[in-house]
């Protein structure tokens, strides 16, 4: 482990001090207790919110990137990230905090991965591929494979937005022997593919603030399970909204 908790001094002044989330980790903090710990909710809870937080508290930059380098300019703390606390393991603050060319941390946020790309393509210590020359699935398997491997924190923003069914699958796989070889991983997801990873640490965001909870008791498992039953149920209102929209 690298990162144990979160808190924060002060809530930041209007958004995000409006989201329960942040609320509840300014009142309680936000403990991180396995290697892989997922951030799950609704859109608008406040999941990327907090992942950028923690980028910005552990020296890498919130719209996406490497640990140490300079490639780009990381720009001024999110809200959020002017007011946490990270509490860090010894081996943390070495990784994090250490010499600049040692750092080991990578945040991969799905919606700046391709604008990354043509930045770093091709350069030591990245990727050799050019990423324009995959699919969007492939591209993303590509920095994946390179840039999360070993001890080190990985943040990952809802990195099932280009991956398939299998791809996803493939991507859990990737998680479990990252967490053998000692790093620790952060991810914000809507995948139950991706929470479904044994011994991980699942946190549910919402009205509620967060939580613990285990994947059996997550409101988007249930979602899933009950639209593949009989997806005529859900699509039902959908249908009949669009057709009063006409």
């Amino acid at each position: 482990m690298l990162l144990t908790r979160l808190s924060a001094r002060r809530l930041p002044a209007g958004w995000p001090a409006t989201l329960p989330s942040v609320r509840h980790l300014s009142e309680h903090g936000l403990e991180f207790t396995a290697p892989v710990s997922f951030l799950v909710g609704e859109n608008g809870s406040g999941k990327s919110t907090v992942m950028e937080a923690i980028a910005d508290v552990c020296g890498v930059n919130s719209e996406g990137g490497k640990a140490g380098t300079r490639y780009a300019s990381t720009g001024p703390a999110t809200p959020l990230g002017e007011v946490v606390d990270a509490d860090l393991t010894t081996t943390g603050l070495r990784l994090l905090h250490g010499p600049r060319t040692k750092r080991r941390a990578f945040f991969l946020r799905a919606e700046t991965l391709f604008n990354l790309g043509q930045n770093v393509s091709g350069r030591y210590g990245f990727w050799e591929e050019d990423l324009t020359e995959q699919s969007h699935g492939e591209g993303f398997f590509t920095v994946l494979e390179r840039m999360v491997t070993g001890p080190g924190l990985y943040l990952m923003d809802e990195p099932e937005a280009a991956l398939s069914f299998h791809s996803c699958v493939r991507l859990v796989g990737l998680m479990a022997r990252v967490a053998d070889e000692g790093g620790q991983i952060i991810c914000s997801t809507h995948s139950p593919i991706l929470t479904s990873l044994p011994g991980a640490q699942i946190i549910e965001l919402g009205d509620h603030g967060t939580r613990i909870t285990e994947w059996e008791n997550l409101q988007l498992v249930d979602h899933w399970r009950r639209f593949l039953a009989k997806p005529d149920f859900y699509l039902r209102y959908a249908l009949d909204t669009a057709t009063d929209a006409d």
